[in-house]
């Protein structure tokens, strides 16, 4: 059973994911939260398996409280979907820096959805397909971009940078497997050998370093 807490200031939106939620037999919605704060305590309380969560709302925004939840020692075993009607990138990449497990549109269909908690509770890790197209662009775009390459970077392999970059453009394990002419065993074993290199939380954070470093550039890898 997979437990879900949801996190929005909108009564009428919770009670929606609420219901669509309990419907299904391997999914539960264990709390709900009016607000960041809120959210934060409620994590901390009952450890879920999976947060949806809003970015505007009131006393703590659900990136902070995206970062306070994934920072928690505590709370190592609980995944963050940021959930929002506004597709600015700004939130995009600031949601996965925070730690975020994925980054999803409030207006995708209901079975996508719950594709998507189950996706992210299973330790993968998720975009929007149309965000991800754009998130590359507009993080290079931005005025405040910096290049961070972390000190791991260096003890990277040649395939695993590759590997990496392929992560960054938004590949699955199996477009990566057919992309190198590997088998899908393969480059999940190479994507696991990153996670654990580089120290990231999930895949998510593979893609922030993909940006931060500057092996995925405006329009293809660097």
């Amino acid at each position: 059973m997979i437990s879900v807490l949801i996190a929005d200031d909108q009564a009428l939106v919770r009670a929606g994911f609420a219901a669509l939620l309990e419907a299904e037999d391997n999914l539960e919605v264990c709390g709900e939260a009016s607000d960041g704060e809120e959210a934060v305590r409620l994590a901390r309380s009952l450890a879920p398996d999976n947060v949806l969560m809003d970015v505007r709302m009131p006393r703590m925004d659900g990136l902070e409280a995206t970062r306070a939840i994934t920072s928690d020692e505590r709370l190592s075993a609980t995944r963050v979907v940021v959930l929002t009607t506004f597709e600015l990138d700004e939130y995009v990449f600031g949601a996965l820096r925070a730690g975020a497990s994925g980054f999803l549109l409030k207006d995708l269909e209901a079975p996508d959805l719950l594709a998507a908690i189950r996706v992210v509770a299973e330790g993968d890790a998720l975009l929007a397909p149309r965000v991800t197209r754009r998130l590359v662009e507009a993080f290079a775009r931005s005025p405040e971009r910096r290049l961070v390459s972390p000190p791991a970077l260096d003890e990277l392999t040649a395939r695993e940078r590759e590997v990496l970059a392929l992560v960054g453009a938004g590949l699955s394990n199996g477009e990566i497997a057919d992309q190198l002419v590997v088998s899908p065993l393969t480059a999940k074993t190479h994507v696991s050998r990153l996670l654990m290199k580089l120290g990231a939380r999930d895949r998510a954070q593979l893609v922030v370093v993909a940006y931060e470093s500057g092996l995925v550039v405006p329009g293809g890898l660097a």
